[in-house]
């Protein structure tokens, strides 16, 4: 896998060359790398998780980490993406994570660079290496996917992850539902009532209300939007003894979950961010081991 741009690029068998590596290295597996590669991470986005995590997963490959701040980097001069790539390119990188606002930022640099790139999150595009670690969660809960029943919830129109994951669900024969107010369905049909999906439903996924990217202000006040759309006590009763819940953070408590069941038994939010690190380290690999 030379670069890892998006899930609609991977093909079953490559989601679970991902998945597979990803167990071995939680299990103490050894780096599979034969030489020193020097990475670069380039947010140009806040992230907490997604960042320190794959900072994480670098440092327990045995990777160089080069240091860059957007906000001291030479972007703020009104230099190109491309041309800050193709820098760390000159200089010795031989891999730069990027997360960007632009949708598909990467187009522009897919000619004239022979360095991997990963995309860990484009605007309102697509969160790879979020989507990979959520499936790593939901196959160690239930072994499979074929069949299962997720029902994602929330900000379907400005996510990155919703998109992501329906892709990538349904090409491996689970089942997803989208619930969310009707005006941030975008591409998806949704429903917008809990008791559809609350007895039957095997993955609750909740996602963010995402403020910084709505137009206007949303109309819903924080308890408007949890008493109609969020995981409240109530709704949690209802859920099967098997389901899980799970959300790519940062979350809002009390807004798209209660605050009680952040850390409850069903929740597996903690889990993802322990699985992201496995995950990740198995996507370092894959796109440097041929290099």
């Amino acid at each position: 896998m030379k670069n890892l741009l998006s899930m609609n690029d991977l093909e079953i068998n490559e989601i679970e060359m991902i998945l597979d590596r990803a167990l071995e290295l939680q299990q103490k597996a050894s780096s599979s790398l034969k030489k020193q590669f020097t990475v670069a991470n380039l947010f140009f986005e806040p992230s907490t998780r997604t960042k320190l995590s794959f900072e994480m997963a670098e440092r327990k490959l045995g990777l160089h980490v080069l240091s860059f701040e957007a906000g001291t980097s030479s972007t703020i001069k009104g230099e190109s993406l491309y041309d800050t790539v193709r820098t760390l390119e000159a200089i010795g990188v031989d891999a730069v994570v990027i997360r960007h606002e632009k949708d598909q930022f990467y187009e522009e640099l897919l000619s004239g660079l022979n360095l991997a790139i990963i995309n860990a999150g484009d605007g309102t595009g697509q969160h790879p290496s979020q989507c990979l670690l959520d499936l790593y969660t939901i196959k160690q809960e239930f072994g499979k996917f074929e069949g299962i029943k997720v029902t994602i919830v929330g900000d379907i129109s400005h996510s990155r992850v919703a998109k992501s994951n329906a892709l990538a669900l349904k090409k491996l024969g689970a089942h997803v539902t989208f619930l969310c107010p009707p005006e941030w369905q975008g591409e998806f049909h949704s429903i917008s009532k809990w008791e559809k999906v609350l007895p039957t439903t095997d993955v609750i996924m909740l996602l963010r209300v995402q403020h910084e990217r709505h137009i206007t202000t949303s109309s819903y006040t924080r308890e408007a939007y949890h008493d109609q759309y969020g995981l409240t006590q109530a709704r949690y009763d209802q859920l099967k003894e098997t389901a899980i819940i799970m959300h790519p953070a940062p979350f809002n408590r009390d807004v798209e979950i209660a605050s009680e069941l952040v850390e409850s038994d069903k929740s597996r939010i903690f889990k993802q961010m322990h699985n992201g690190v496995f995950v990740r380290m198995a996507i370092l690999e894959s796109v440097l081991e041929e290099r």
